[in-house]
């Protein structure tokens, strides 16, 4: 938990925004342009309780005051005020929603170049919650309770200042109001501080459960899940409420309190008045100006001590932003490039452990790949093939060992480069909701002729005939409208059009029929040729031909061998086939 801020305490608050200044602090102009028109409206608040004593001593008791003069004072007096407002309100405006575009490319930048462990502690609707929603929130509440702190700062300042001037003692009355609001204000901002994190945590949890189940829905309703599900969304609902509660509690106890104390000082300010006009005399005026700036004095005041909540919310909000890119570091690479690597592949003493566990994924795994060679992996669920061949591009780190491609260490690549060596097929396919087209040439502009070409290499010709505006149509969210093999066959489309030295197919085919396959088949030997291939696959016709099969048990390589040696060896390999490969076996082939 956050140590609890103090937000009375003017050099904590300045530090808390310094953080911010990058991001909000520019145009400098439209902030110039604010507190100009900020000080305006602040410093003529104090010319309308004094337009009182002129037209009670000079209008209307005496008769002496021309008729003209107050109403055009007060028409200018708002005219110049309603002038300042408005400019105020557009510059505002301006330095909201740069600094929200500012920070918002700058935490996306850092969501696409973050260590990959951030994925795995957060959620993608805690990552989402925060880019899109509570930045947003948080710089509007921010901006506008600053703006409102200067502006009714100033005029308290200039309330208090006239007030002085009419009358001293008087005024001595009023400023013990002061403490006693900074008091309560500094003790409710503390609890609405701890309430914001924990309602932030709230937040997050009850959007990962419809997450969850926007994802599942078919899991759900297959299980009869609704009941349980609900349940737990409305636990997690019933606490949000209450900590919204208490909040509120918090935040609308300040009002009634600072209304309270305003009612005690105006009290004992007509008393003590009423005392000094038995004294000396005081002009009607006089006395009502003073009354109407002492009562102006309550807005502001009230303001004021309702500033807590929104800078409490709004500060706790961008600073979730902040911490994000300040706790979350970028993924690091070397400075070594190479348009094209030969495929050269060797696997010196690998070892990768997670770090959720204490046994190894991978155990000092130790291999060598020629380049254009193509290799198998195969093994029981858990058996380290995907932790595998996700360490060459980096999607995991290793724990002991290292990895070499064309005689280089993998961290002394620079990612880019190293990643454009690649192509990988894997089982869970994911689309981005744009079109075919888009999606295919992923990180390039679209070649619509080479798009095509590829479309018909993963047997998607038909497919793209079909539909309503050819490889233009917009897939959908994850191209949902498609059915998993088609979704299959344009990620291998995609490999395709990339056309990268390294192929990783990582159940390339499971979701293909056996029609599909053949096809994908004949496009996937061709695209083989000439390149280093790591294939893991179910399937005898994916793995038959390769050069080496390595057989996989606990993150070791167990075995390593063609085919028909592995086979002939009668071990972990030959009872894989007969369990499950042989069923895919083409007639004729053993």
């Amino acid at each position: 938990m956050p140590k609890t801020p103090d937000l009375q305490t003017p050099m904590r608050l300045i530090a808390r925004l310094t953080r911010l200044w990058p991001y909000f602090g520019k145009p400098l102009s439209a902030w110039l342009l604010v507190i100009m028109a900020t000080a305006i409206m602040s410093l003529t608040e104090p010319l309308i309780p004094a337009l009182m004593q002129p037209l009670l001593d000079k209008g209307f008791s005496q008769g002496t005051l021309a008729i003209w003069t107050v109403p055009v004072a007060l028409i200018g007096l708002f005219g110049v005020r309603g002038l300042a407002s408005f400019s105020a309100q557009l510059a505002l405006a301006k330095v909201t929603n740069n600094g929200l575009l500012i920070l918002r490319r700058a935490m996306f930048d850092r969501l696409l170049d973050a260590k990959l462990a951030l994925f795995r502690e957060q959620t993608s609707s805690a990552l989402a919650n925060t880019l899109v929603y509570e930045v947003q929130n948080g710089s509007i509440m921010l901006v506008n309770s600053l703006i409102t702190l200067m502006r009714d700062s100033l005029t308290l300042l200039a309330l208090v200042g006239y007030l002085l001037y009419l009358n001293w003692k008087l005024t001595l009355i009023v400023t013990v109001l002061f403490p006693a609001v900074a008091f309560v204000m500094r003790t409710l901002s503390r609890r609405l501080y701890r309430l914001t994190k924990d309602s932030q945590t709230a937040t997050d949890e009850l959007a990962y459960v419809v997450e969850e189940n926007v994802l599942a829905h078919r899991d759900v309703r297959l299980q009869a899940a609704q009941a349980s599900q609900a349940q737990r969304f409305n636990l997690l609902g019933e606490s949000m409420r209450r900590l919204n509660m208490k909040s509120t509690t918090a935040s609308a106890a300040m009002t009634p309190l600072t209304q309270m104390l305003a009612a005690f000082a105006l009290s004992a300010v007509i008393s003590v008045a009423l005392v000094q006009s038995a004294g000396q005399p005081t002009s009607v005026g006089s006395f009502a100006a003073f009354v109407t700036a002492m009562l102006m004095l309550i807005a502001p005041i009230k303001h004021l001590s309702e500033l807590a909540n929104p800078i409490t919310r709004g500060l706790a909000a961008l600073e979730r932003g902040l911490d994000l890119m300040a706790l979350t570091p970028s993924e690091s690479g070397g400075s070594f490039t190479l348009p094209r690597a030969q495929g050269h592949l060797r696997f010196k003493q690998v070892s990768v452990t997670y770090p959720d566990s204490n046994t190894p994924a991978i155990d000092r795994f130790d291999f060598e790949v020629q380049p254009g060679e193509t290799i198998a992996i195969v093994g029981a669920s858990g058996s380290g093939k995907t932790t595998l061949v996700s360490l060459l591009p980096r999607f995991v780190d290793l724990s002991g060992g290292s990895i070499e491609l064309d005689g280089h260490e993998l961290t002394q690549w620079d990612l880019q480069s190293l990643r454009s060596q690649f192509a990988l097929v894997s089982q869970h396919v994911l689309m981005l909701n744009d079109s075919i087209a888009v999606n295919i040439a992923l990180g390039q502009t679209p070649d619509r002729e080479r798009v095509a070409q590829c479309l018909k290499s993963a047997n998607l010709s038909e497919l793209i005939a079909d539909l309503p505006q050819g490889m233009d149509t917009v897939v959908g969210h994850n191209a949902i409208q498609l059915s998993g093999g088609q979704r299959q066959r344009l990620a291998i489309a995609r490999a395709l059009y990339k056309d990268a030295p390294i192929l990783i197919l990582d159940e390339a085919t499971s979701a293909l029929d056996a029609e599909s396959e053949r096809a994908v088949q004949e496009a996937l030997q061709a695209l083989m040729q000439q390149r280093t291939t790591l294939v893991i696959a179910h399937r005898l016709s994916t793995i038959q031909h390769a050069q080496r099969i390595v057989v996989m048990a606990g993150g070791r390589m167990v075995e390593c061998g063609s085919h028909a040696q592995l086979l002939a060896a009668q071990g972990t390999y030959a009872q894989l086939y007969q369990m499950g490969f042989a069923a895919s076996a083409p007639a004729g082939r053993d």
